[in-house]
């Protein structure tokens, strides 16, 4: 696995818009066809959704895996891809996409990265993940040093004093699942219901009844603190009244917001945010441009991590077809082709 740096040009067979499970499977489908991949992603790390949002959380729906987390699928796909040499760049954005005389792709990124590319692979997900933030004065100042909207690992918040914002699931798991870590949690909701499943909630306030854990009702109206580190949160009550709360944690989860960002620039259909693709081999309404994964729609497209492996495969062969055409491709097993064993380093 290769990360190069910005601002340069690099030309490849392929580019893979996201890094996710899907695009990180892609890799793998298309090393099998000698064919070399670049991937793009926003995050700072691939995984996509399952690394960045639960990284610890069990998958039970991945083939040949009764459970799995989400860090610990991305570990297995690049152990998997390590053979391909895929080169990474993280932390941008493409928010160009245009086509050369030649008809291959030029990708352009935020941060100034060009790549030619004969195909383009979108396995973007739903689009970029931004948590919705609270409408707290100054919060940015203390985002990333005891301000975060995910738990990427729980050790972090071992011996923390955590104040955890909000009522759906998000809030009411990672209650349940930091509170043997936390020194003290409180939980904050604007109202005594909450939208996260009922055994989840009855967990909740079984500890709340033995006092191990707080719940207050109410909204967080101020942040208490300096140089990025919270001392204390004020939670304003339904009769306006003002309670100090002391923490060095805070874990808002108002949820997600999609966004589908530049990849809606790219001159592609759309259908409700979503890239219509053929069944076939999963290519868009531009020849040379795949959408797998959750970026796609089709006649009885299921949203599984499983049918993007799928699709993925489909999609190497047609994209092999662009990349080589002077060449027959031969589909092989890796059960018995040695020289697809030779690539995977199999001994």
């Amino acid at each position: 696995m290769t990360q190069d740096a910005i601002n340069e040009q690099h030309e490849t067979d392929v580019v893979i818009i996201g890094a996710g499970p899907v695009g990180l499977f892609a890799v793998f489908e298309l090393g099998l066809l000698n064919l070399k991949c670049h991937l793009v992603d926003i995050l700072d790390k691939p995984g996509g959704q399952c690394a960045e949002l639960y990284p610890e959380k069990p998958i039970y729906d991945i083939p040949a895996w009764p459970e799995i987390s989400g860090q610990g699928l991305t570990d297995k796909l690049l152990e998997q891809i390590e053979p391909f040499d895929p080169t990474f760049h993280f932390n941008q954005m493409v928010e160009g996409l245009t086509k050369n005389a030649d008809g291959k792709w030029v990708v352009t990124t935020d941060a100034g990265m060009k790549i030619t590319a004969t195909v383009v692979v979108i396995a973007a997900g739903g689009g970029s993940f931004v948590p919705k933030k609270p409408p707290i004065p100054n919060i940015e100042a203390f985002e990333g040093n005891s301000v975060f909207y995910a738990v990427r690992q729980m050790a972090a918040f071992r011996d923390r004093k955590l104040v955890i914002v909000g009522g759906g699931d998000s809030a009411l798991d990672w209650t349940l699942n930091l509170h043997p870590l936390a020194k003290h949690i409180t939980l904050v909701h604007r109202r005594d219901d909450f939208r996260a499943h009922p055994d989840s909630v009855s967990k909740m306030r079984n500890l709340v009844k033995t006092g191990t854990m707080d719940l207050k009702i109410g909204q967080v109206s101020e942040l208490v603190g300096a140089d990025g580190q919270l001392e204390a949160v004020m939670i304003k009550a339904q009769d306006g009244s003002i309670e100090e709360v002391p923490c060095d944690r805070l874990l808002p989860f108002f949820g997600l917001t999609m966004k589908l960002g530049p990849v809606a620039e790219f001159g592609l259909n759309l259908e409700q945010n979503l890239i219509p693709v053929d069944t076939e081999k999963f290519e868009t309404s531009e020849p040379g441009i795949f959408a797998i994964g959750d970026i796609n729609t089709y006649p009885g497209k299921l949203k599984l991590i499983l049918s993007g492996f799928h699709e993925g495969a489909l999609m190497a062969q047609k994209a092999f077809a662009y990349c080589r055409p002077g060449e027959k491709l031969r589909f092989q097993y890796t059960t018995s082709s040695t020289d697809l064993q030779q690539k995977l380093g199999v001994k």
